[in-house]
């Protein structure tokens, strides 16, 4: 499985932050082809106390070549503009490669 990860930092007003995030960036996101889960977390704290950190989402697809072509979707780019939009000084984007150990 790979999965694309985005980690945010802490928005300066999080209730207009969740506002955009979970009623229009997230159902963007979820019609995305080939896009198999998406696993979001809120980022509560670390061992050291605060984090600098608010939200982590997951999104997991088959394999390198199926997270390419996503991305090439009307879908795809909806998401990625809309995540620049919103949040392009918060967000870090990642790709992963799950390991079995």
């Amino acid at each position: 499985m790979t999965k694309l990860i985005a980690l945010y930092k802490q928005p300066e007003d999080k209730e207009k932050f969740d506002e955009h995030y979970f009623n229009v960036h997230t159902p963007i996101t979820k019609e995305i082809p080939g896009l198999r889960e998406m696993k979001v977390t809120k980022i509560v704290g670390s061992p050291m106390g605060k984090s600098d950190y608010y939200l982590l989402c997951e999104m997991f697809y088959d394999d390198k070549e199926s997270l390419q072509q996503a991305m090439k979707t009307d879908e795809g780019k909806a998401s990625g503009k809309d995540v620049m939009e919103f949040a392009g000084d918060l967000v870090t984007l990642m790709i992963g490669e799950e390991i079995d150990g």
